[in-house]
């Protein structure tokens, strides 16, 4: 079995979270015996090809992405172009028996490949444009990416979503069979969450050892919800006096919330970091009281799982994937989603209740052990087989 993958990033390129999965599952899938052919960007000084942990990957070397959303759906646009005759070439040197593209920024090279090589193609979708905007689709750009997005989802011979809440999302806004959809959560690897050695001295940064410090951590964006979390935060600290906080992450709703911040008087009271990398991340994760994810969308919640994974107890918005993350009060928390007053309650009781963080630190660290890479892949490596399977039934 040999799968061709395309993504618009890959490490060491790394956007977001995206770049993570793909590897991850690359790497799995060849674990289980899979023969796996990533085609993605790369920077001018990125190999061309190479073989990184059994994934062969090839790259077509794209300029820096506009920041401009109009801009991007055209840069989006040349991209695929670029993949796409890359993708030819491989198809003169390998056969391949499936094509599996992620989200719509792959969507035209994907499906064209398919095509060409006369094989299967399964699409990943990690979000959805109308989700992200709360239905508002209706206005360019958004109406673009939504259309694309509609196109692949109905072209695709298997539609991939991270979460059972995504299957009906997805099905629900598509007009898709649900039984043409199939559901692979997302896979963590604890191993990976690595802290900096200096753990207290990190933790003096930001909170003195009698306060409780709060951590918000995720791109800042609107559909991420950290506007709610900030309006929770007065209430709390008055009624707790100790409590400090720290936003980790960047985005196009950060001016937003700094300014937001300091109008409800939060600036003496917490940090907002900006962009970070990895190894700050997990290290925060560490030394947080709580972590909260107050999403208003949120197709499955890789930082609740990260936070669970770290040894931090989680508090997440009631919606979307998140109920399949922290699925219950022994691993996690959940408050009435869009409901500041809901999040202060609950993290109070979290705040204020040793024993109840201490029991869901002990039960989560168990919990995210069933989030595995290598059922993911096992998973992933069965929807191929299917649709092979069925491909030469046909035939």
């Amino acid at each position: 079995m040999r799968v061709l993958i395309l993504s618009w990033e890959y490490p060491p390129l790394i956007e977001g979270g995206l770049a993570r999965h793909v590897r991850k599952l690359s790497e799995n899938l060849v674990a289980q015996g899979v023969d796996v052919h990533v085609l993605t960007r790369g920077h001018e000084e990125s190999p061309a090809e190479e073989e990184i942990r059994g994934v062969v990957v090839h790259r077509v070397r794209e300029p820096d992405r506009p920041r401009e959303l109009a801009e991007f759906v055209t840069w989006v646009e040349h991209m695929n172009a670029d993949m796409l005759a890359a993708g030819v070439e491989l198809g003169d040197r390998f056969t391949f028996d499936v094509v599996h593209g992620h989200d719509w920024l792959v969507a035209v090279a994907g499906d064209h490949l398919a095509k060409r090589f006369r094989c299967p193609l399964a699409v990943t979708i990690h979000a959805t444009e109308y989700g992200r905007h709360q239905g508002w689709v209706d206005k360019h750009p958004q109406s673009h990416i939504h259309g694309v997005e509609r196109w692949m989802a109905n072209r695709a011979d298997r539609v991939i979503t991270c979460s059972a809440y995504m299957r009906e999302h997805v099905a629900d806004i598509y007009g898709l069979e649900e039984e043409r959809i199939r559901v692979i959560p997302n896979g963590i690897d604890p191993s990976e969450l690595i802290p900096v050695a200096d753990l207290d001295s990190l933790r003096r940064r930001f909170a003195e050892p009698h306060e409780r410090l709060v951590l918000l951590v995720g791109r800042l964006v609107y559909e991420k919800g950290f506007q709610l979390a900030l309006e929770a935060l007065p209430g709390l600290i008055e009624r707790l006096a100790d409590v400090r906080f720290v936003v980790a992450g960047s985005g196009t709703h950060e001016q937003e919330l700094r300014a937001q911040a300091n109008e409800l008087g939060l600036d003496g009271h917490g940090t907002f970091l900006g962009w970070i990398g990895d190894d700050v991340l997990h290290s925060l994760y560490r030394i947080a009281d709580l972590c909260v994810v107050p999403s208003i969308y949120e197709p499955f919640g890789l930082v609740a799982l990260e936070a669970m994974a770290s040894g931090c107890p989680c508090l997440v918005a009631d919606t979307g994937g998140l109920r399949e993350v922290v699925p219950n009060e022994d691993v996690g928390l959940r408050f009435r989603s869009r409901d500041p007053a809901s999040l202060a309650r609950m993290a109070e009781r979290i705040l204020t209740d040793a024993d109840l963080r201490g029991r869901l630190v002990t039960e989560a660290t168990e919990h995210v052990l069933g989030f595995d890479w290598a059922d993911v892949a096992e998973q992933a490596a069965a929807v191929y087989e299917d649709l092979t399977g069925a491909q030469t039934a046909a035939r």
